[in-house]
Order: structure tokens, then sequence, then C-alpha cells
């Protein structure tokens, strides 16, 4: 406990939440996934009538979940993968994303989904910094991003770190504005807007950047994380960013970055049956509705407390008054 306060102390100077002790999210239901063969499940968004989600270990797929089946079930869509534009990130970092895709697979590295009105999904790649679009017919295409997002982000102090990149996207329901995610070291927010056939930043791409630590949850001891980002969902005018660390889900103001109200899932995702060895976060994908928010674990092939290996998908409901209640 004495460890605990010294570490709070030593926070006290980090940013203040608007609210210091989130309400914790109910549990409704978990999915494991079966289907996926490389695990690795880094995102998910709802596009027409279903859940979607992508794994950061295939290039050239989508998996469409069947959801009336016990377990889940994921359907696998494949499209063609056209080579990605340079995005201006250093040549050592792009060699090291290449070399690291030779060995555990996936070029890409998508780590993050979304989807717009029309059915068009969108895939952020870290590897590569950029973002791929697949139409419902299945045709792909790299959006074409301007030169100054890689460059403003790293002046940022963000996308400096290799596996600490884009991390989490969403786009709202037009398809007029794209949000980006940096994972950590420092994390931040991003910011285009679609001009006829191209994006843009209007003014700065940078909502967002902040770097520092945090205590993570009690359950798991006294010793300051990161501050992460890990997956973005855009939903009824507002930005919700998942922050795995912390195992809690934020809402922010989608043009400024600020944070309006936190929901903490701690006590659903740390019970010893569901708890993981790793000594991080691994929630890395987020869809939310007006029923709840649907989450993902990307376990990495990890077991936990009660065996189970595969990916799993978790339903919360949603808050007591709905995500835009202000307490």
């Amino acid at each position: 406990m004495i460890r605990r306060w010294l570490a709070l102390l030593c926070l006290a100077a980090a940013p203040l939440y608007a609210s210091d002790a989130p309400v914790e999210l109910k549990l409704l239901s978990e999915h494991p996934l079966e289907g996926m063969p490389a695990g690795n499940l880094s995102g998910l968004a709802w596009c027409g009538d279903a859940l979607w989600a992508v794994s950061d270990r295939q290039d050239d797929q989508l998996f469409r979940l069947d959801t009336s089946t016990t377990p889940w079930q994921a359907e696998a869509e494949r499209f063609e993968l056209p080579p990605p534009a340079n995005s201006g990130l250093p040549w050592g970092m792009r060699m090291r994303a290449w070399a690291s895709g030779q060995v555990r697979g996936g070029q890409m590295d998508f780590e993050g989904l979304s989807c717009d009105a029309l059915g068009n999904r969108y895939l952020v790649s870290e590897a590569h910094a950029a973002v791929l679009q697949v139409s419902p017919a299945g045709t792909a295409q790299w959006l074409p991003l301007p030169d100054s997002l890689v460059r403003q982000a790293r002046a940022s102090g963000m996308l400096l770190h290799f596996n600490a990149m884009l991390e989490g996207i969403a786009v709202d329901p037009n398809a007029e504005r794209l949000w980006l995610a940096a994972e950590r070291e420092r994390r931040g927010l991003l910011v285009l807007h679609r001009q006829q056939s191209s994006w843009q930043c209007t003014g700065s791409c940078v909502l967002m950047s902040e770097g520092g630590s945090e205590l993570p949850p009690a359950a798991l001891g006294d010793t300051p994380v990161s501050r992460s980002f890990s997956a973005l969902s855009f939903f009824d005018g507002k930005l919700f960013v998942l922050e795995p660390s912390a195992y809690r889900l934020c809402r922010r103001d989608p043009a400024s970055g600020a944070v309006e109200r936190c929901w903490s899932f701690a006590a659903e995702a740390l019970t010893e049956e569901r708890r993981y060895s790793a000594p991080y976060g691994n929630v890395e994908a987020l869809w939310v509705d007006a029923e709840g928010a649907w989450i993902g674990v990307d376990n990495n092939g990890m077991r936990r407390g009660d065996g189970e290996k595969r990916p799993v998908v978790w339903r919360f409901a949603a808050p007591a008054g709905g995500w835009s209640a202000q307490r």
C-alpha cells in the first residue's frame, strides 16, 4: 500500500481526467472466436448487418463474424492487397517492420478497423503509417494521405519508436473525417478531413500528444505503466478511445481530443479466469453503439487463467443514461 501511495505522488503532476473514479461497465457476454488461424484480433467494426474483425498477422483478409453460432465463427473475406506508398517513415523503421513481418507474419501489421455508412472498411497499417480502404465488393485501395501527417506526428513526439506507432482508426459515417491513434511513447490523436478525392490536414493533423506514465488498476500492482491508446470508435458525434494499460474506455471531443468522461472495465477483465500473464493490457479492438461496446482481446497466443487461448470479444452494456451522459 505504501509503495502504491508513493507511486501516486510521483504521478501527481500528470494530467487529470474528467472522472477521477470511472464507473465500471457491466459485462453482458464474452465470445471466443474460431476461424482466425493466426489469431491476433486487432480491430472490430460493425459494417452493414455484421460485426467484422481484422488480424494484424494476415494482410489480405477481413473476417465476418457469424454470431449465430457458439463459439462465434470468423469467416474470411479475401481481397487483393495493392503495394503501399511511402508514407515518410524513416528507412530504418520501415526495414525493422519488414523484418518483423517476415518472422511473425503480417507485413502490413493492420492494427485497427472502422466502417462508414456505405459499408467501406478502413484498416490502419502500423508498419507503413497508412490507411487501406476495402469496399463492400472487396476492392482495396490505399487512401492518399498528406505527406505532412507523419512529419507533424513525429514533430509532436509520436511515431518515433518501433512497434509503438498507429494503433487505432475511426471514420465518421459520411467518411468526411478520419481519426488515427498513436499508441504510446508518446500517445496521441490525429485527424484528417476529406477534400474531394484526397485527405488533408486542416491546419494541424495533431489533435493531442501526451507522454508519461500512470498506475494500472490495483489488481496489477503499483508499478507505473506508459499511457497508451489501442483503438478508436466514433459514435453519436463523439470519439471513444480504448486505453489498454488503464483498462478504461474514454469519451473525447473529436475536434480537440480533450477527454470528457471515462468508464472502467477492469473489474470484469481482471478476474482470475480472464487474466493473462502479460504485464500490459491486451485489449486492441473497439466498436461503440447505442446499446453498448464491443471490445476485442488480442491475446498473442497466450492462455488466460481459465485456459482459453482463442481471441475473445466482450460485450459491455452502455452506462446508465447512455454514452453522452455528463456524469
